[in-house]
């Protein structure tokens, strides 16, 4: 018996579906709220981008638009922020926030904050992880090759840690851009208040990834015999 078929595996991950859907809800309906509101100052999320990478002195990072909805990230290999058109382009609390917090990636990477660069130094191990784990372990149930279970097992066990470490990653990402935020005058303390929404909301997908990632993880290891009984 593996995932998919075996009712241990739905048992477990109910309450992480449950909390993935309510992450994704609320971030979408948080998002969507404070983009109705527009910021006193009336700068866009590309403008407030450039200025809090100009007072930071990070000249060599530049703000560029991207396709999709909330597709924003920074790209440390080419020192760029990426931000969607609904963040680009407009003027509201929710913008700001969003592109603060990307922008907030690319000081963490200008000062070489320990869990970005143990993050990105994980990046090819954690894809490799991603994409052949599953398959492995799969593969090691359905021939009972206990060995090759484990093999998949211990490549999950990177991907997981490499959610882990996201954690501290984005909180911290969210921490620098209300401070930067508040501290340069780009926002009110009132305005303030919907940005701590947007990001709080945001970051609770963030959590629910993690979570899904390690109940998947604990799954795997009760059914190797591993933690526990496989009958258990």
């Amino acid at each position: 018996m593996f995932y998919g078929i075996d009712p241990l595996y739905w048992m477990m991950m109910i309450p992480v579906l449950l909390l993935s859907l309510f992450a994704s809800i609320k971030v979408k309906s948080t998002f969507s709220k404070y983009s109705r509101v527009a910021s006193a100052s009336g700068m866009t999320g590309a403008e407030v981008a450039t200025q809090i990478l100009r007072r930071n002195g990070l000249t060599n990072v530049s703000v560029t638009e991207t396709g999709g909805f909330l597709s924003d990230h920074y790209d440390p290999m080419k020192k760029v922020v990426r931000l969607s058109p609904n963040v680009f382009r407009s003027n509201s609390i929710s913008a700001i926030g969003v592109a603060a917090h990307e922008t907030g990636h690319a000081v963490q990477h200008a000062k070489a904050y320990s869990p970005l660069v143990l993050r990105n130094a994980m990046v090819p191990v954690a894809n490799i992880g991603s994409s052949l784990s599953w398959i492995i372990i799969i593969a090691g149930f359905i021939f009972g090759a206990m060995g090759l279970v484990k093999a998949g097992i211990v490549l999950f066990s990177v991907v997981v840690f490499f959610q882990l470490v996201t954690l501290p990653v984005e909180f911290n990402a969210s921490s620098r851009a209300k401070e930067m935020l508040a501290s340069y005058g780009l926002i009110s303390e009132t305005e303030l208040v919907g940005v701590r929404k947007v990001l709080s909301a945001a970051a609770l997908t963030y959590v629910a990834a993690a979570a899904s990632s390690v109940v998947t993880l604990v799954y795997f290891l009760i059914r190797a015999g591993l933690l526990g009984s496989r009958d258990d």
